[in-house]
């Protein structure tokens, strides 16, 4: 198991385990360095106890993504190492990174979750990873049926998911890996359980 690997199976296991129903390898490791960087943000407030100084620590990445969408990477950091390739062969676009780190700094302040930010665009990124452009609509419902899992709205997440499973039609196969994350429907769930649920949804098609 790779360091990335290693750091997102310990930070996020659901979409860690959704990412073992990639086959290529090239393509599994891309889709962690996605999650390792979003880990990176997610772990800021555990680490600092004044808000101020995690601000800080978001600005510190909200700068370093002009070396990432320039091809510069900052050496010796893995994460914005693999960031930056991966950023320059799938030809990600800045907008969701930019605005991830600013729903992290406004939740410091206290500011509601910008659950398209945490969640919607990350899933959208995700995709593109695995499939190319073209299947950000597709998906759109879906990521917010995992915001709201993950913020405890279960009951909004559940009336959402059948026009979030309408839209995922349109997905192609090597892309629903990125979807899959949504079909979990108990953030506490057995490592066991989340397995099972990940493989008949993987069948099914459907979150």
């Amino acid at each position: 198991m790779t360091d990335l690997d290693a750091q997102v199976r310990d930070a996020d296991i659901d979409r860690w385990l959704a990412s073992r129903f990639v086959a290529d390898a090239r393509l599994r490791a891309d889709l962690i360095a996605l999650h390792a960087f979003e880990a990176e943000l997610m772990a800021i407030p555990s680490r600092v106890t004044q808000p101020l100084l995690a601000e800080m620590r978001f600005t510190w990445w909200a700068e370093q993504m002009e070396g990432v969408f320039t091809g510069v990477a900052r050496k010796g950091h893995p994460v914005l190492e693999a960031l930056t390739d991966l950023v320059a062969r799938h030809r990600l676009p800045r907008a969701p990174f930019d605005a991830l780190i600013e729903a992290h700094i406004g939740r410091v302040h206290g500011e509601p979750h910008d659950l398209d930010a945490f969640y919607v665009g990350p899933m959208q990124l995700a995709a593109r990873i695995l499939a190319g452009e073209g299947y950000d609509a597709a998906l759109a419902d879906a990521g917010r049926v995992r915001a709201l899992i993950q913020t405890g709205r279960a009951d909004e997440a559940k009336a959402l998911r059948l026009a979030a499973n309408r839209a995922l039609k349109a997905l192609p196969v090597a892309a629903f890996p990125a979807a899959a994350p949504a079909a979990l429907r108990s953030p506490d769930a057995p490592e066991f359980v989340k397995r099972l649920t990940l493989v008949a949804a993987a069948v099914t098609g459907r979150i």
